[in-house]
């Protein structure tokens, strides 16, 4: 399936797509581990490392991408190893856009989060296939798992609006990689093989002009409950925002141990 969605989204292409969410993610598959491949299918090949010090606390950029990079945000005050959140930003943001809404809270929880830069205006499947942000996610990650003690079992990705839509998206092809997905105001899924079975943390304005709760979220959480995945689903007063309870409630449940 080829989507494409701008900032304000028709009746009949997001019937269209939404109707049709998760309608073609077929469980199992095979790892495929070539760049190639892993940019075609969506599916990511780095892992986190054992015997990993962390080497420093704060955000730095990871000099990956020139002018579209990747930033690296290590919280201050943290148990070793820590959880990670891959942060997605919306359509025409980056990353320090993203981690201005949302990195105080991540900081609070104890979360390291690594925010990259979209190549484009935003992410690549959104508007085709998967591709270059794959490429790009992946080897962000294997830098962070050469710098940063990560424990494995909270491996998550998350993002808002085009961001959340991407991480719902890699994290159903990746979920044995990632094992919780946070998802704040997402619009559809990409189609791909699913892996694992990850977690699913979704939140979403009830008065959202942008993307519709009615043809989003409800649709998607509808769906991933059909198929058996655990959901926690936030509707909240509000519109295509992520509200600073949302937030701080969204990285508590990434930072968390257990169910």
């Amino acid at each position: 399936m080829k989507v494409n969605t701008g900032s304000q989204v028709t009746r009949r292409r997001f019937s269209a797509i939404a109707g049709g969410t998760l309608a073609s993610f077929a469980l199992g598959g095979t790892c495929h581990a070539s760049e190639q491949q892993y940019a075609d299918d969506g599916r990511i090949t780095a892992r986190p490392r054992a015997g990993v010090a962390t080497s420093g606390t704060g955000a730095r950029a990871l000099g990956l991408g020139g002018t579209r990079d990747a930033i690296l945000q290590v919280p201050a005050k943290a148990s070793s190893p820590l959880p990670l959140l891959v942060l997605l930003h919306g359509a025409g943001g980056g990353a320090e856009g993203v981690l201005r809404r949302l990195g105080r809270v991540a900081d609070e929880a104890g979360v390291a989060v690594l925010a990259p830069d979209s190549r484009d205006s935003s992410w690549d499947a959104i508007a085709g296939s998967f591709g270059r942000d794959v490429s790009f996610v992946n080897r962000a990650l294997e830098r962070v798992f050469e710098v940063v003690a990560i424990d494995p079992a909270r491996v998550a990705v998350g993002g808002f609006s085009d961001g959340a839509t991407y991480a719902l998206s890699l994290g159903l092809i990746n979920g044995d990689l990632f094992g919780r997905v946070l998802a704040f105001s997402p619009g559809f899924v990409v189609e791909g093989t699913s892996h694992g079975r990850p977690r699913f943390f979704v939140s979403h304005g009830i008065a959202d002009t942008i993307l519709p709760i009615d043809r989003c979220s409800r649709r998607i959480v509808r769906a991933l409950q059909q198929r058996g995945y655990d959901v926690t689903f936030r509707e909240f007063d509000g519109g295509h925002e992520v509200p600073s309870a949302i937030a701080r409630e969204g990285m508590q449940w990434v930072a968390a141990t257990g169910p």
